[in-house]
């Protein structure tokens, strides 16, 4: 156990290894200082073993493809030895398997995470009306919930273009720069705003991410009144998207549904006058399934 502990980070003892904060498209390593703030971590509560772990799993999300050991290893920033124990713990705990040289995840890494994900099969409902509207537009639809200051994409369908717009289901995104995330936020009850805007994080992604939290509320209370939010490429240069809140037959917010387009291909009027109409109908689809 203790050469497992202090194995493969070197000088870089109790760091986390390459990756272990990737959330999506963007990295954000987390601060591990002593003098971080209550949503921080503390190095003594940091355990670097079971991190190296989480990274080989999210190693072969990225990559999508079987992986030998010196490919693990250098995916991940782990030493051979090290790679070689988290892979042989998978193997022997049914979450991947070996053959000959090359290693693979099995669908038993879908117990860790997909039965919260599906929210109760309102995700398996409406993946049908996601898909039929993927291929109408001929554009990538995705599906998110809100965790916190997050969103969490539980469902979608990439329409594979020359440039087109990709997110697998787990990718975690700041809700503050994502439009699923703003028509997340701005449904949230109003006696919960005055917390919600002081502490949402509002980083700055690119040029255009808005930082200023009087703006930001500004924002959040027009997402509010319309109903739906166009973000453009403040979450990435060159992705813009619009989204839609989703609620169920209770009339309970569950999600929020969006799509992403290029801003080559597309500009904000076309997408509102063009897309939006159809997104808000297969949103409306899927609120009446639920209540079936």
């Amino acid at each position: 156990m203790a050469s497992e502990m202090a194995d493969s980070e070197g000088s870089k003892k109790g760091a986390p290894p390459k990756g272990a904060a990737q959330t999506g498209l963007m990295t954000a390593a987390p601060d591990f200082s002593e003098d971080a703030d209550a949503g921080g971590l503390n190095p003594r509560d940091y355990v670097s073993s079971l991190a190296r772990g989480l990274e080989v799993l999210r190693a072969f999300n990225r990559t999508g493809r079987k992986m030998t050991l010196s490919e693990v290893a250098a995916e991940t920033g782990n030493t051979r030895a090290g790679a070689r124990r988290i892979l042989l713990t998978l193997v022997r705990e049914g979450y991947a398997v070996a053959d000959g040289k090359l290693f693979d995840l099995t669908p038993q890494v879908l117990e860790l995470g997909y039965s919260v994900l599906s929210s109760k099969g309102v995700w398996d409902i409406a993946r049908p009306f996601i898909d039929h509207l993927s291929d109408e537009i001929r554009e990538s639809v995705s599906a998110a919930v809100l965790d916190k200051f997050d969103v969490v994409y539980v469902s979608g369908a990439q329409y594979h273009r020359v440039i087109s717009v990709g997110i697998t289901v787990g990718a975690r995104f700041p809700a503050a720069n994502t439009a699923t995330g703003r028509v997340l936020l701005a449904a949230q009850p109003q006696e919960n705003w005055a917390g919600m805007i002081q502490n949402v994080p509002l980083t700055r992604m690119t040029d255009r991410t808005v930082t200023d939290r009087d703006t930001f509320r500004r924002i959040l209370e027009d997402v509010r009144d319309k109903g739906w939010c166009l973000v453009d490429q403040e979450m990435e240069i060159g992705l813009m998207s619009i989204a839609v809140p989703l609620h169920d037959s209770t009339g309970a917010l569950v999600g929020a549904i969006n799509v992403g387009v290029p801003s080559v291909r597309m500009t904000p009027e076309t997408m509102v006058n063009l897309i939006l109409p159809k997104l808000q109908v297969t949103v409306e689809h899927i609120s009446r399934a639920l209540k079936r």
